[in-house]
């Protein structure tokens, strides 16, 4: 379905409110049979979580699931093997800023064969100021966080990757648009990131890199910093942006 009326601003002018039908993870085309899928940020609470969950429905053979807690791990593990029982899953607790954490993760989900498909979804939102009200060590902090947190997985990665291998990198919408001046650190952060995974491009061009900007999806993350609501009185820096690209996370039709 498509509305005229969003709710939000936005840089496109169609807005969705459900999953188009080219993304139905039952269509045979988009058949992931036989794939190995490893998940950053793949616990039950935000878009990693769910997109695991499509990959599965999908008919991928293997998936990792990677996150800092464990419990969330556990339980999107047990929503995917009750739903997809034919889907073997992974979970190993990993911080992703930490070389060694994400080395072990990778290294023991590959022992049963090449990553075929990485969706790299962790991220931080750091310190929530505007550029002149930050403080300059936390906005650091949160602009060399999420930095580490894909240098590392992209260095694992390429170790352990089919020779054909996809990567689905999770960005936002805040690395290329000023909606407020909140939020300073996390969209320089985004920007970086971006950048950071054309460099993989550039150096394995055999491989396939996607990168998406969701809108708000009101993951636990998300909620956590206020959520939509913090959205309500946000006006665009340009005048054509009259929607809000609010994407319902259907990745696999990348592929």
């Amino acid at each position: 379905m498509v509305s005229d009326t969003p709710p939000f601003p936005s840089p496109v002018k169609r807005w969705h409110n459900k999953a188009q039908p080219a993304g139905d993870p039952s269509l045979p085309a988009l058949s992931q049979k036989g794939k190995s899928i490893l998940v950053t940020g793949g616990g039950n609470t935000g878009i990693g979580g769910e997109t695991a969950r499509f990959f599965a429905r999908a008919g991928a053979a293997r998936i990792g699931l990677l996150g800092r807690r464990e419990g969330p791990l556990l339980e999107n593990k047990a929503f995917i093997e009750k739903e997809c029982q034919d889907t073997k899953v992974f979970i190993q607790s990993t911080d992703v800023t930490d070389e060694a954490s994400v080395n072990s993760a990778f290294d023991n989900f590959a022992k049963d064969g090449k990553i075929d498909t990485l969706i790299h979804a962790a991220a931080v939102i750091g310190p929530t100021e505007n550029f002149a009200e930050v403080d300059a060590r936390e906005f650091l902090k949160g602009v060399t966080g999420n930095i580490e947190g894909s240098l590392w997985v992209a260095k694992a990665f390429l170790r352990h990757a089919a020779s054909d291998a996809h990567v689905v990198a999770i960005n936002s919408w805040g690395a290329h648009l000023s909606l407020n001046d909140a939020y300073a650190s996390y969209c320089v952060a985004k920007m970086a990131v971006y950048r950071l995974w054309d460099m993989v491009l550039l150096a394995k061009p055999d491989l396939s890199v996607f990168h998406t900007q969701p809108g708000v999806v009101l993951t636990e993350m998300n909620r956590r910093v206020g959520g939509a609501d913090s959205f309500k009185h946000v006006k665009t820096d340009d005048g054509e942006c009259t929607t809000l690209l609010h994407t319902a996370v259907r990745l696999i039709d990348l592929m």
